[in-house]
């Protein structure tokens, strides 16, 4: 090879290298670049879809209050209708003002374990975006919208447990607190990022612990706390009309599908499942409640038939997005007629004036459907969820049997200890005289029908007029 050669190739090996180097340092320099600022996480983005169907399903629990109104009044007494109606009624203004006040964000803002802060009181900067932890897909205001429906109907189920013997200013008074240190931290325990519950393992896709538990526990204290009505076991209280009480049964049947249906807040596979399952829960309960009184009364009972489907509604809310179709079944089967001998229990056996089986169809079924969540709940239903007991998991069951231990104590010790505070104020137990008048009267003034007025005001149950 001669020099001039020798030089010639030297100089294009280093033109060679030169090039190679600059690329790599290109590369090097621009995976460097791209460490140094790594794309951001998309922000979230409003679905019109889940939106849509998330105000829907809101609309539709808000008639649930309403609902539960006409079906506690179909079976109290004919003088005590119109205020067990109004009972209801006020928790859709009292506990929706209060919510937006400051109950939303003890329940959800902050990520404690026990209890929110007060980054949200007033609603403040709660607003029309999405947010990550809660709403990815609807605005953060809907998801504030829709759990604020839950928080309104639990405290109004606790009345049904005290009909007929309830002051009605008292009971204003009690339920704004209890809604602030009862419901509100339960909630945040089951649902808020960072509650302690939720942190176990435990699941509970629409309100087993948060709702059902948390009122069917108070109610049992509630009645134990103001006593008997003065003639419990000793006459016959005849119900106003099953009607009001089936009406009340569809409406709040209906309103169902938004409660757990719209708490995948998606429209989506999801929420089809937990509407699916709610229907063939409910359409179980009521069959296995109506089978349990053939049995034991002889008859089966249009009443007995809808609370059978309220039990049915009450087991399947915690589970209704984790587990399939065919375990619906045997939550309704199970709610149906273990909730029915709950009923006889509490008062033929234990002597305790819930009036309207709260504590059997909310504190027993919603007890009952959150262990068995635990039991048959499948990851395969829901991604976001976890495998049960029969899928090689006890992590769920273990979560949920502590989540159930907690809000038995904590909402039946907190409501007893609230009940005896508050009579210290606002009495929330009326005067033997105004019971044997009835509320209707003696609270509110009014009564269903005026032709009736003499009957209340003598301390006789009233006569219908004849057609």
């Amino acid at each position: 090879m001669t020099k001039t050669n020798f030089y010639r190739g030297l100089r294009c090996l280093s033109g060679l290298g030169a090039g190679l180097g600059a690329g790599l340092g290109a590369l090097l320099g621009a995976g460097w670049a791209q460490a140094q600022t790594a794309p951001a996480v998309p922000a979230p983005v409003i679905n019109s879809g889940d939106t849509a169907w998330v105000l829907a399903a809101t609309a539709m629990v808000l008639l649930m209050t309403p609902g539960l109104a006409f079906f506690y009044a179909g079976m109290v007494r004919t003088k005590n209708v119109t205020s067990t109606l109004f009972q209801s009624f006020v928790a859709l203004s009292a506990i929706g003002v209060l919510w937006c006040v400051v109950g939303y964000s003890l329940a959800f803002s902050g990520k404690g374990s026990l209890i929110g802060d007060l980054n949200w009181i007033f609603l403040r900067g709660v607003d029309q975006t999405p947010y990550s932890d809660y709403s990815a897909t609807i605005p953060h205001i809907l998801f504030m919208a829709f759990q604020a429906m839950f928080a309104i109907i639990t405290p109004a189920l606790i009345t049904g447990a005290i009909a007929e013997r309830l002051s009605f200013k008292g009971w204003i008074l009690f339920s704004c607190l209890w809604s602030l240190v009862v419901y509100s931290p339960v909630a945040h325990w089951v649902w808020s990022v960072g509650g302690w519950i939720r942190g176990m393992g435990g699941l509970d896709f629409a309100g087993g612990l948060v709702v059902h538990m948390t009122a069917g526990y108070s109610a049992l204290a509630a009645a134990l706390a103001l006593g008997k009505r003065r003639d419990f076991g000793k006459v016959e209280a005849k119900p106003y009309d099953a009607g009001y009480v089936l009406l009340g049964t569809g409406l709040l049947w209906f309103g169902w599908f938004g409660f757990n249906a719209g708490s995948a807040l998606a429209a989506n596979g999801l929420a089809a499942q937990a509407f699916i399952n709610t229907f063939f829960a409910a359409a179980t309960g009521g069959l296995a409640w109506m089978a349990v009184d053939t049995f034991v009364k002889g008859k089966p009972s249009a009443i007995g038939f809808g609370i059978g489907v309220v039990a049915g509604l009450v087991a399947i809310t915690p589970a209704c997005g984790f587990v399939s179709t065919g375990s619906s079944l045997l939550f309704g089967l199970a709610a149906g007629s273990i909730c029915n001998f709950a009923a006889i229990l509490v008062k033929e056996k234990f002597k305790i004036d819930d009036t309207l089986d709260v504590f059997a169809c909310h504190g027993v079924g919603g007890t009952l459907g959150t262990i068995l969540t635990g039991v048959f709940a499948l990851k395969s239903i829901n991604e976001g969820g976890a495998d049960g007991l029969l899928a090689g998991s006890s992590t769920v069951l273990i979560g949920n049997l502590a989540g159930c231990a907690a809000v038995a104590i904590f909402s039946a010790g907190l409501t007893f200890v609230l009940i005896k505070a508050v009579s210290l104020v606002a009495p929330l137990r009326i005067t033997d005289s105004d019971e044997q008048t009835g509320l209707d009267l003696t609270q509110h003034g009014e009564v269903i029908n005026s032709a009736i007025v003499k009957d209340l005001s003598s301390g006789q149950e009233p006569r219908k007029k004849a057609a």
